[in-house]
């Protein structure tokens, strides 16, 4: 057992190799793009809205479709079942992820230039972290908004939970939710994080035979 632990420790304590320095280069150009990218796309059709009403997620803002109308628009709808209005001020996730994937950025830059395996891993783990608190803020502030309605709106419904990914119908609206290119980008970050631990380890168990 102490044999295993001290091999393992020699290896994260290894310098990451060329080919790991290379694909995190990549991963850190992906994230720094996909922070300027849609993060997700929530959408709206009905009868009466034939074109839809959409709102895209950007790591710093809230761009609605239409030139910026169907925000507006949607908040009409919203406040005749008591749904509080969406305003980009409530989205705290927007001043924090932009913080935050800068410091993700370093981090890969200084594994890159000075880092160990060790270094990949705990990028890795903490970058898994930020993925999963986020989508689990995204997806409670759907659930908010669904279910804190206010009883005496003009019209009454059950509360609901505007779904994370994919549709669903609620009224006479088709509710749509995909993620987008900027989400795609820091999802394949990560990849990049992982295939540069798997080649510096691969690496750095056969220079230690």
């Amino acid at each position: 057992m102490n044999a295993r632990l001290s091999a393992m420790h020699r290896i994260l304590d290894r310098p990451v190799s060329l080919a790991g320095r290379g694909l995190l280069l990549l991963g850190i150009l992906l994230l720094v793009l996909g922070a300027t990218l849609p993060l997700w796309r929530i959408s709206l059709v009905a009868p009466q809205y034939a074109e839809g009403l959409t709102l895209d997620m950007y790591a710093y803002q809230i761009v609605a479709g239409n030139g910026g109308q169907d925000l507006a628009e949607i908040n009409t709808l919203n406040h005749y079942i008591g749904m509080k209005p969406i305003a980009q001020a409530d989205f705290l996730e927007m001043k924090v992820i932009p913080f935050a994937i800068g410091v993700f950025a370093l981090l890969g830059l200084r594994a890159v230039m000075v880092g160990r395996i060790m270094n990949i891993v705990d990028l890795g783990v903490l970058f898994l972290y930020f993925g999963t608190f986020s989508l689990g803020s995204f997806a409670w502030r759907l659930y908010s908004y669904g279910h804190h309605l206010d009883p005496r709106a003009p019209m009454t419904i059950e509360p609901f939970m505007p779904v994370v990914i994919g549709s669903q119908q609620i009224a006479n609206f088709v509710q749509t939710s995909v993620p987008l290119a900027g989400t795609l980008c820091m999802g394949a970050f990560l990849l990049c994080v992982l295939l540069a631990g798997w080649q510096s380890v691969r690496e750095a168990r056969r220079d230690l035979r």
